[in-house]
């Protein structure tokens, strides 16, 4: 029964719906991810602190006006009232024991990332993915029952969670290079971006569930949702055009053509010489790093300059905390649009697409990062900066997330992940290096050096990408075996040849047929 809705979904184009089962797959990896941020908050009482801490702006400059607007208070007057949730728990879990639920998710996520390209390579992104998310779902409906046991309980389930999730995203890039045709791969990999606006809902929707169905139901509805998401995923998604059941045979002409030979299945492994020593992967990765460290920076020391200097708590401003996210996701969009515009009516070949939109990637988020710390104690510049900064960013789906699929679209799901493995360590660095700066205090002073780290490496990384990057698919690309295969039918072409036209004619038409079959 459930079946006959989804017919409903045959009468688009078949690439339309992987849109948007890619776009709400990054939602749903996601909304398992975040939610655990704010559904501690409920499980674990807040004590009532009686610190007065005040910021430099708040000490310095009591004549500031108040932007209501933006919701801008002293901090002291959110630590003095205790937090209380209704729909709740009571859990008695110190810091260090929820820093370490909420970080375990991290500990393996890395490593399944590099091997989840790998995996989907050679057994399908389709059940890649589809696995990954029910066992996502499951131990997300868990977690209550193992909060109840122990917070030790609850960090496996956490563990196994983050295991799973590393699979997601390199699966889904083996998925684009597989279905994208070139003219159409900005759009496919803006889909990527479902996981900001995943985060936004679920962050928005998480509390008014916890208040009116308990704290519990707010694992139970993504478990639930994610399940049904599943049946989506498994009845429009297929590995390739040629294996989808009711792609039509425009389509799929249209997607293979497209394609040429460059994307073919393979049961081997990866070669990996060849992609460590390749430079034109070294500087796809620096660029990628410099992308995640960019947004680890944001994410973490941005809100943090917002309390200790400016007194803005950016995590109480409601609709103004979404605002950098929703920015990237409507950016991304609008720049992967260009970016097929500019492809599809050849204004530029696809190295100077790569190369020039890393100004608006990288370079001009950079440049922002040095802005806002001399912004003074102004809160609507500040969110005003940092939004720009990360919307700017969605530029991204034309510079790194999308340079593996020009360099071997064969293997762009190990590109990727071995790209975003070497790039999560960002997320360790950026904060080692805000403690480092600001142990003395939290003045302009201190902070001054923090930014300008994180706007050299963004802005590094694009340079470095724009003088040694490239688009050009590389030469190990193409599946060793399929190579020499190819090698000895046109040397045996070459031999018939002299024996005659009529012979020379057979073997071309035995060519013509092989690399159909291969294609």
């Amino acid at each position: 029964m459930a079946v006959i809705p989804l017919k409903i979904f045959d009468a688009v184009p078949v690439r339309f719906n992987l849109w948007i089962m890619l776009f709400t797959s990054c939602w749903v990896v996601y909304m398992l991810r975040v939610n655990m941020s704010l559904n501690i908050i409920a499980m674990v009482p807040q004590a009532p602190q009686n610190s007065t801490f005040r910021s430099q702006c708040e000490s310095k400059h009591d004549d500031v006006v108040r932007n209501e607007s933006l919701r801008h208070v002293d901090i002291a007057d959110v630590r003095e009232a205790p937090r209380q949730v209704l729909g709740g728990a009571s859990f008695d879990w110190s810091a260090d024991q929820q820093a370490l639920i909420l970080g375990s998710y991290f500990w393996c996520y890395p490593v399944t990332s590099l091997v989840g390209g790998m995996a989907s390579e050679r057994w399908g992104p389709r059940y890649v993915v589809l696995f990954t998310s029910i066992a996502g779902a499951i131990l997300t409906a868990l977690s209550p029952v193992a909060a109840t046991w122990s917070y030790i309980a609850l960090v496996v389930i956490r563990f196994f969670l983050g295991f799973a999730g590393g699979f997601v995203y390199p699966a889904l890039h083996v998925l684009v290079a597989r279905w994208a045709p070139p003219a159409e791969k900005g759009k496919f990999v803006s889909a990527m971006m479902g996981g900001t606006l995943g985060t936004v809902i679920t962050w928005s929707l998480t509390g008014p569930l916890i208040e009116k169905c308990g704290w519990e139901s707010a694992f139970y509805v993504p478990a639930a949702l994610t399940i049904i998401w599943c049946v989506f995923w498994w009845y429009l998604v297929a590995d390739t055009p040629s294996e989808h059941p009711r792609i039509s045979e425009a389509e799929n002409k249209y997607i293979q053509d497209a394609l040429g030979d460059k994307v073919k299945k393979s049961s081997g492994l990866p070669p990996f010489k060849s992609i460590m020593t390749s430079f034109p992967f070294l500087a796809m990765i620096i660029l990628h790093y410099g992308n995640l460290w960019g947004l680890y920076f944001i994410m973490t020391a941005g809100p943090k300059f917002m309390s200790s200097v400016l007194g803005f708590e950016l995590s109480a401003a409601g609709v103004v905390s979404a605002l950098p996210y929703l920015a990237r996701l409507f950016l991304a969009t609008i720049f992967g649009v260009i970016g097929d515009f500019i492809l599809a009516r050849k204004l530029m070949s696809t190295t100077v697409i790569r190369k020039f939109f890393c100004l608006f990637s990288h370079i001009i988020p950079g440049v922002l990062l040095v802005l806002l710390v001399y912004a003074g104690c102004s809160t609507a510049l500040s969110v005003t900066l940092i939004t720009m900064s990360m919307g700017f960013n969605g530029a991204a789906t034309l510079t790194n997330l999308q340079n593996h699929q020009d360099l071997a679209p064969n293997y762009a799901g190990t590109l990727y992940g071995i790209a975003n493995c070497i790039g999560s360590t960002a997320g360790f660095f950026t904060p080692m290096i805000t403690a480092y700066f600001t142990k003395s205090g939290n003045s302009f002073d201190n902070w001054r050096p923090v930014f300008f780290v994180g706007a050299s490496v963004y802005v590094v990384s694009a340079i470095f990408f724009i003088f040694f990057g490239t688009s050009n698919t590389q030469s190990w690309n193409f599946i060793e075996t399929e190579k020499g295969s190819t090698d000895d039918k046109n040397i045996n072409g070459d031999l018939k040849e002299v024996n005659g036209a009529k012979k020379n004619t057979d073997t071309r038409d035995e060519k013509e047929t092989s690399l159909n079959v291969i294609t």
